[in-house]
């Protein structure tokens, strides 16, 4: 997304999105979609037609092995 962090999702065009299995029904989720230059798109589902960030494959598996190795657990306990 050439340098952008965080861009309004209407400019990343026709994106396919995908959620946990663990999100609630209440729009309690992140959604991401991989992009057409290999970055990845994370929006909030209560605002899906806001913004979206903006992350390189690295930096998304970074926080997944953080999330998976449990450096992330007192923030949702």
């Amino acid at each position: 997304m050439n340098g952008q962090f965080e861009i309004p999702v209407s400019a990343l065009g026709d994106v396919t999105w995908q959620k946990s299995r663990h999100s609630g029904k209440w729009g309690n989720c992140v959604e991401v979609a991989a992009l057409a230059d290999g970055t990845i798109a994370m929006r909030q589902s209560r605002q899906a037609h806001g913004t979206a960030l903006i992350y390189t494959r690295a930096e998304l598996a970074a926080f997944v092995r953080g999330a998976k190795d449990g450096e992330f657990d007192d923030l949702v306990s």
